[in-house]
């Protein structure tokens, strides 16, 4: 148990030690009467399993969503009693320790055994017992209780013995709301950026030609020439990086694998001699890069002409005169997806493609510059705001991340 009794963060005007108490002194816990899977419905009233708590905690949807009759909710509620606001299911099983709070007056039932219920009554403020379920310290004492080497649980008797730190009701509120406003703004740009990323997925299928098709569903005003066909080869030249495995060092010329594809940034590095013997090619602004192994055909655009090492994993794709944002957004839609994957080799595993079948990919574009332009810049914005939103949510995760280890005791 942590023998701290003040967190190293606090709001102002909170000066107190907070107390250590075990759960199980200050409410009961328990579990409730076994319900079978044949008692399980499509509708009624919601039933919750470890799963189902697990995807809640991470914003997600379950798999499917489970019931159980009006009727036999009554007849074992009327035994093991009902939930109330306020109240933490926890789960035992699986990944366990996740926390559930029990925030409306929905009825619900839930999975015995496998999800401990700790009945607050109030005792804690509910959103303060959320988290704490979150912060170091119980993870710590849920995963040592486990056990080593064994198919961990967390039981109703590791449930009561759970230590917590507890500071005065206010300042619970304070912090609980605290952190409830930070998922807040959690949830709110992982939606914005999921609503992006769709929206990219379907102007993808709608801004180039089908399968079969020479133009495309959706255009941009004043363009109606047909677009053309041609091979990716005949368009940039293709190229791969290295295929030994370099000698890294502390710093000089930035390599890029396949795992540094949507960030064209890296933590390893080459000697410049290294580089000047290894690549008489290399990538230089407006060059694209693109995924070889694994997931094909994944692309990004070079911004700049700053010196870059890259492994055999990814491809490049020297830029000629085809706006390279138009190409590589290109490269994405079905079309171009599904030509490189007729081309790759069906029995490595991950997948992967040679060099030189790439070049041999069909792919459809305009003929007028501009309209490639403005296609291209197009989805450059779209990436730039999916790219915000993105940072945004690992920025406020990692605030999240450093409030739980300071905030708590």
């Amino acid at each position: 148990m942590n023998d701290m009794k003040k967190p190293s963060i606090r709001f102002k005007g909170f000066t107190e030690d907070w107390e250590q108490r075990k759960l199980g002194d200050m409410m009961n816990v328990t579990s409730v009467k076994r319900i079978h899977q044949s008692d399980w419905t499509d509708y009624g009233i919601r039933f919750l399993r470890a799963r189902d708590i697990v995807s809640a905690y991470k914003n997600e949807e379950p798999d499917d969503y489970l019931y159980i009759s009006k009727e036999k909710y009554d007849e074992y509620s009327s035994i093991s009693g009902k939930v109330s606001i306020g109240d933490m299911l926890v789960t035992g099983v699986g990944t366990i320790g996740v926390p559930y709070l029990v925030d409306n007056s929905d009825p619900l039932y839930f999975k015995d055994g496998n999800i401990i219920w700790f009945q607050n009554e109030d005792k804690v403020f509910g959103k303060f017992l959320f988290y704490s379920f979150a912060g170091k310290s119980i993870q710590d004492f849920i995963t040592e209780s486990a056990g080593i080497g064994t198919v961990g649980t967390y039981t109703i008797e590791s449930g009561k013995k759970t230590p917590i730190s507890l500071p005065d009701k206010e300042e619970q509120e304070r912090i609980g709301l605290f952190f409830a406003n930070l998922d807040y703004l959690i949830t709110l740009h992982q939606r914005k950026y999921d609503k992006l990323v769709n929206v990219k997925k379907s102007m993808l299928e709608k801004m180039f030609p089908r399968e079969g098709k020479n133009i495309p569903e959706i255009r941009f005003s004043g363009f109606t020439e047909t677009w053309e066909q041609r091979k990716l080869g005949e368009i940039v030249g293709i190229y791969d990086g290295v295929h030994q495995t370099p000698k890294y060092q502390d710093g000089g010329i930035m390599f890029l694998s396949v795992e540094n594809i949507a960030t064209l940034q890296s933590s390893k590095y080459i000697s410049e001699d290294d580089f000047k013997r290894d690549y008489k090619v290399y990538p230089q602004e407006n060059d694209i890069l693109m995924t070889r192994i694994g997931d094909v055909g994944t692309t990004n655009v070079i911004t700049d002409n700053s010196l870059k090492a890259y492994y055999v994993s990814l491809a490049l794709l020297k830029y000629k005169s085809t706006n390279p944002y138009f190409l590589s957004n290109a490269i994405q839609s079905d079309y171009v997806k599904n030509g490189l994957a007729n081309r790759t080799l069906k029995t490595a595993i991950p997948m992967k493609i040679n060099k030189d079948e790439i070049g041999k990919v069909d792919v459809m574009l305009p003929t007028s510059v501009k309209e490639q332009t403005k296609i291209g810049t197009y989805f450059r914005n779209l990436d730039h705001l999916i790219t915000l939103h993105q940072r945004e949510v690992e920025k406020l995760k990692n605030i999240k991340k450093s409030c739980l280890e300071k905030m708590f005791v």
